[in-house]
């Protein structure tokens, strides 16, 4: 049994059937499409949030309905059967808004969470730079206060939601003489249509072809004061304060990938069959089989445990180091054998393996490295 199963309600199997058949009728059958289009149309984000499906976490009073984090789970699962990797809506539910929830003042919130709740509101958070990959203390966008507002240069690359996003919350340095440097950088929320912010190419990545991934400029880009998040020079405090929910998110989206390829290749090696019987029934895919099952079993034990645990209000960052490390590295061995076990099918694009394998690789690199993981539980162990 799912150590899971205690805390399903009656309104939780409501909400994955409600969602499941959201799925099946307004996302599967337009994934082909959105992947040689490289994007998701906005309309599907406003559809999805009509549905009260985007951060339903969210008190009612700013459009959500105050659900717990089984929702986010229960959607990525379901959303792994669409094999669209594209409407990163986990993004926008579990890693973006919550900035805004958690650090902003009243009047922010009133302003900006209903539109993300009703997806009329798209969200990005611009970190990376240039030059700069994980080492966030390396940031060279600047913020400078002037007259009521902040003027920002800079430029920001690999931005998920870059094309379609409606608010930016932008890492910059608002005191590029702090010492130590992290202590001056800020986060400022850049709203779509601001002069001098300047959206790149639609970036042409390996995997993940539907979901928008672009560059940002920021010229001279005049934004006002009070889009300041929370406190001046607080900013990487707050990105920190995040990470734990951000890659026990990820660690999800892996697990679930995992899961799904598993499933279909399964059903592909009970059906193929070779030299008169299934390849399912030769004793090294059965066994290469068998070890995958494990590993992903393991993988839902560990990711059940975290979730239990982040629900209960602990702080587990080492755990979520642990299982966004060890789960996308699993996924990519897994899916890896997958295809192999496909044959030339499984370098099909017409099989849903093949765009399985090409989305999974970025799982060990975004949402922080396997190695800056391993850095953290390293460190974590006193060493």
């Amino acid at each position: 049994m799912s150590l899971l199963e205690k805390y399903y309600t009656q309104e939780h199997k409501i909400f994955r059937e409600s969602i499941r058949r959201y799925f099946e009728k307004e996302v599967t059958p337009y994934v082909d499409q959105w992947e040689k289009d490289g994007i998701v149309p906005k309309e599907v984000w406003r559809n999805f949030g009509r549905q009260g499906f985007l951060c339903p976490w969210l008190p009612e009073e700013y459009g959500g309905v105050g659900a717990d984090f089984l929702y986010s789970l229960i959607s990525i699962e379901e959303a792994s059967r669409t094999h669209c990797s594209g409407f990163a809506f986990p993004l926008q539910t579990d890693i973006i808004v919550p900035y805004i929830y958690n650090f902003c003042n009243e009047e922010q919130k009133q302003r900006w969470l209903p539109g993300c709740a009703s997806g009329d509101i798209i969200t990005a958070v611009a970190m990376t730079e240039p030059g700069t990959g994980s080492d966030l203390a390396a940031i060279r966008t600047i913020a400078v206060k002037e007259d009521g507002h902040y003027i920002i240069n800079g430029q920001k690359t690999f931005i998920s939601n870059g094309i379609n996003s409606d608010l930016v919350l932008v890492a910059a340095l608002t005191n590029p003489k702090a010492d130590p440097v992290y202590t001056g950088i800020s986060l400022i929320a850049v709203e779509d249509g601001t002069e001098g912010f300047e959206r790149g190419r639609n970036l042409d990545k390996i995997g993940m072809h539907s979901q928008d991934t672009a560059e940002m400029a920021f010229v001279d880009c005049r934004v006002p004061a009070e889009n300041l998040i929370g406190e001046e020079g607080s900013g990487f405090y707050y990105l920190m304060q995040e990470l734990q929910q951000e890659r026990i998110a990820s660690a999800m989206m892996s697990q679930v990938a995992a899961e799904e390829a598993l499933r279909l290749t399964i059903e592909y090696a009970r059906s193929r069959e070779a030299f008169g019987r299934p390849i399912s029934r030769f004793q090294y895919i059965s066994f290469e089989l068998a070890k995958m099952a494990t590993d992903v079993e393991l993988g839902r034990t560990f990711l059940e445990n975290l979730i239990i645990d982040h629900m209960e209000g602990k702080q587990i960052v080492k755990k979520a180091s642990m299982a966004k490390y060890w789960i996308a590295e699993m996924l990519n061995r897994v899916v890896g054998k997958c295809v192999q076990f496909h044959g030339g099918y499984g370098y099909m694009e017409e099989y849903p393996i093949a765009r399985l394998f090409r989305d999974a690789r970025v799982q060990t690199i975004y949402a922080g490295t396997s190695e800056i993981m391993l850095l953290i539980i390293s460190r974590s162990l006193g060493l």
